[in-house]
């Protein structure tokens, strides 16, 4: 064994152990990470192999193009219209269920049974729930309406069905957290005069907020990453009007076999996720209790 400079032995067996893990996340994870940064500066042949490098070209090109701004706008739009109802009903789910109540079981199993449905066979039930004419919710509402075929409609219908699949996970995190607040505490401010909102805002949620942080994290991520959903219920349309980022990079690769605007497309993908992320963290320390 070796000795470091203050005299102590280096101790060789703990990096011994991590390294097959090392050689996985290395393989798995950071090796096809560099080959796509470096494939997103060159071009690319019909397999996707390098041929040229070009630099930043294949970025100026992505981020002059009106097509790519509205496909990134949307996904922003989309990413709100997934995070914020995901959320919100989530949380209120999680406050009926907070409570050790008779049957509080019974409520925590249904709310969180969109978590054990894959978002495939999930995307194939909501599509026969939208079908325009027999589809479950025309012949609840009586009409005859094409949910997936109308573009205005579209991507709300995706969204809906991925804040849907997100919720089972935003409620299992909300309710620990809101399980984490003592009863006597509770007790106590109700015995000075604090209503229930009082409670709510000024204990209960700051007690939480760790895990509010955490769900409003995974709803981000959750939304920015949907494919699943957009692959079988809509393919991308009306009209490219379920286009999100996420859909663009798939379609340029694996579609029009541009390998290098899809690598380009990913990377600025993984930095919208790394500054939203990091934006966070910042709010973390002034708004997370722990």
């Amino acid at each position: 064994m070796k000795k470091s400079s203050k005299g102590k032995k280096w101790e060789w067996q703990p990096y011994l152990l991590l390294l097959p893990s090392l050689i996985i996340i290395g393989g798995f994870v950071f090796f096809p990470f560099i080959k796509n940064i470096y494939t997103s500066l060159t071009l690319t042949n019909a397999s996707g192999n390098p041929i040229k490098f070009v630099g930043m070209r294949n970025y100026m090109k992505i981020l002059t193009s009106s097509e790519f701004r509205e496909t990134l706008l949307r996904t922003f739009k989309f990413a709100l219209m997934v995070g914020i109802p995901s959320f919100v009903i989530g949380f209120v789910l999680a406050l009926a269920a907070a409570e050790h109540k008779r049957g509080s079981r019974i409520y925590e199993t249904m709310f969180t049974i969109p978590l054990v449905i894959a978002a495939a066979p999930a995307s194939v039930i909501w599509y026969l729930i939208f079908a325009p004419h027999a589809g479950v919710l025309n012949y609840v509402l009586k009409t005859d309406y094409a949910w997936l075929a109308e573009p205005k409609m579209a991507i709300w219908c995706v969204a809906a069905v991925t804040a849907w699949s997100g919720l089972g996970m935003n409620v299992i995190f909300l309710l620990t957290g809101l399980r984490n607040v003592s009863a006597e505490l509770l007790e106590s401010a109700q015995l000075d005069g604090a209503g229930y909102f009082g409670r709510l805002f000024y204990i209960t949620i700051p007690i939480a907020s760790p895990q509010i942080f955490f769900v409003i994290f995974y709803n981000i991520v959750l939304s920015f990453q949907t494919f699943a959903q957009i692959r079988l219920l809509t393919n991308g349309g009306p009209y490219q009007s379920t286009r999100t980022l996420i859909w663009s990079i798939y379609e340029e690769a694996f579609r029009n076999t541009r390998f290098d605007y899809a690598c380009a497309q990913s990377v600025i993908l993984f930095l919208i996720i790394f500054v939203i992320t990091r934006i966070q963290f910042l709010f973390e320390k002034k708004g997370v209790n722990y």
